[in-house]
């Protein structure tokens, strides 16, 4: 069989290359640590591990997925409108194509396990994420491939994506697969110019970020050609909150018009994709102009989407988006439940930033996040909206930041007090280690990462796992993962729960004594990252 060529080829490795059974919140089972590392089931844990979280793809006869992750496919379309010659590629596949493509593009929400939660439940349990671990696997086998086109034909490689900071703190890395280019940020105004450039020999810099007035309009953002991960349709992007911890807020509102979400909604649907989920980072702002709401449009949406998919999600949400809805918009969250909740769906999920319970710190830190509500009465927004999530049966996946900047004990101890109260609300908590970029690389210490944690962070830790735990088997089994259908990955999921359960309460008494060595000797606790260029230097493909 002939392979078509292609001047540039867009890839990533199998923890971004998947549709996780369906289940696009399942994806976030990759950013966990191996399931088993050591001893002779060591090959049976990583089996099941990437069976649960990251299952392969499907794929024509040429090695092109049957669906990709979304950003990836946003830049294929902007270079195909171009008349650019590109695909993307399964990673399985991929070898085929670098000997004879001019730019290899690669991206990824986090190549080397530096963003939470994967650094945080690496630093917790010591072990590499398994999307990191996916990621070096892939690229050591595909490097050999690399190197040699790269002196035959002088091909150029371009790493982007949510992540793509992280190279900038790794050149050894840079060099070790041929990088030539960081693009960081919204790429589909800036990305055709420059491979225009690449495939024309001109020049090009070694990092390129995307300012404030070179993000792209809503016009000049392009349809998808090609179907995305589980039917995900972005319907806008930036967020008007502006938390201090977040980049979103760098990046101007904007919201699709209903007739371009439209267009990638039949796609899906011409795809045989009827089962899908809507991104932006505050779904219920759809159409506004800041953080009040636009019930009309929001409405309109919501029909619209449900005359296409089968079942539908939202990517993320916030408390108080969800509260205002509700108590200030005619029961406005029950009209909406009203539309998704039908003979095909009875729930549906979204992320949300919780972040944090201390009143002192959300007001320094997020005032925005409880608006139009005040940010002082915080709890109440909490946990009323997760009751009205309850009701309409929302389930979220809340974060919470662990080591903010000048949390002090009573900070710590008003988030678990908080969590005591919302414990009878189903939701699952992700804790998230806060961690200063400074910190990322000390070259004084080697790869070292510090937290800054206290004892009653240790406390805080075993909550959030005790309040996950007790919900996550009601969820997975009463409303994820039901079905004949899904009995295989249900089985595997539960185990794998149970599994952790055990393991994590062996350490109970473990990390009562972390605790107390915090505790005695006030010390800035200093947790060791990976040593990301040994790991790839001593790594194979069977590694």
């Amino acid at each position: 069989m002939v392979l078509p060529k292609y001047d540039v080829v867009l890839t990533t490795d199998r923890s971004m290359m998947s549709n996780y059974h369906g289940k696009e919140f399942l994806g976030f089972v990759t950013t966990g640590p191996l399931f088993i590392t050591v001893g002779p089931f060591k090959k049976l844990g990583e089996w099941i591990h990437e069976y649960i979280a990251m299952p392969k793809m499907k794929v024509d006869k040429y090695g092109r997925p049957f669906q990709a992750p979304y950003g990836m496919r946003k830049i294929e379309a902007a270079l195909l409108d171009a008349g650019i010659n590109a695909a993307i590629i399964d990673p399985d596949h991929v070898h085929k194509y670098i000997p004879n493509a001019k730019i290899l593009m690669l991206s990824h929400h986090d190549y080397f396990g530096l963003n939470p939660p994967s650094s945080t439940w690496s630093a917790i349990v010591g072990r590499e994420p398994l999307n990191a671990y996916s990621f070096r696997r892939f690229m050591m086998r595909i490097r050999p491939y690399i190197m040699d086109a790269k002196s035959r034909n002088g091909l150029k490689v371009v790493v982007g994506g949510p992540s793509a900071w992280q190279w900038l703190y790794l050149p050894e890395l840079m060099d070790f697969f041929g990088v030539d280019t960081v693009f960081d940020g919204e790429g589909e105004r800036l990305v055709v110019d420059l491979v225009k450039r690449i495939l024309n020999n001109e020049p090009v810099p070694r990092y390129i970020y995307v300012g404030v007035n070179d993000v792209p309009s809503i016009d000049e953002i392009p349809t998808i050609k090609y179907p995305a991960v589980n039917g995900f349709v972005e319907i806008g992007r930036g967020c008007p909150r502006g938390c201090a911890f977040c980049s979103v807020t760098l990046r101007p509102l904007r919201w699709y018009p209903l007739e371009k979400i439209e267009e990638e909604l039949k796609l899906h649907v011409k795809y045989g994709i009827v089962h899908g989920l809507i991104h932006s980072d505050d779904v219920p702002l759809y159409g506004s102009t800041g953080v009040e709401l636009n019930p009309d449009k929001l409405i309109k949406l919501h029909q619209l989407v449900k005359r296409y998919y089968l079942t539908m999600a939202w990517s993320h949400t916030t408390l108080a988006s969800v509260l205002v809805a509700e108590k200030k918009y005619n029961r406005l969250a029950t009209k909406i439940a009203e539309i998704i909740e039908d003979e095909h769906q009875d729930w549906w999920g979204a992320q949300v930033g919780l972040e944090t319970g201390s009143r002192r710190l959300a007001k320094a830190i997020m005032p925005g996040k409880a608006a139009p509500f005040k940010i002082e009465d915080w709890w109440d927004v909490v946990e009323e909206a997760l009751g009205v999530m309850h009701d309409i049966k929302l389930i979220p996946a809340l974060t919470v930041i662990v080591g903010l900047p000048g949390e002090t004990e009573d900070d710590v101890m008003e988030t678990i007090e908080l969590l005591d109260r919302i414990r009878p609300y189903r939701s699952l908590v992700v804790p998230m280690f806060y961690v200063p970029m400074n910190h990322i690389r000390a070259e004084k210490d080697g790869w070292i990462i510090k937290y800054n944690l206290m004892p009653e962070h240790i406390e805080l830790l075993k909550k959030m796992f005790e309040h996950s735990i007790y919900w996550a088997k009601d969820i997975v089994n009463h409303f994820y993962l039901r079905g004949p259908q899904y009995w295989p990955v249900r089985v595997a999921v539960n185990y794998f729960m149970n599994y952790v359960e055990r393991r994590v309460r062996a350490l109970y008494d473990r990390f009562d004594q972390i605790a107390a060595e915090i505790k005695n000797k006030k010390l800035v606790s200093k947790v060791e990252a990976p040593k990301l260029m040994e790991l790839y230097t001593s790594s194979s493909e069977e590694d």
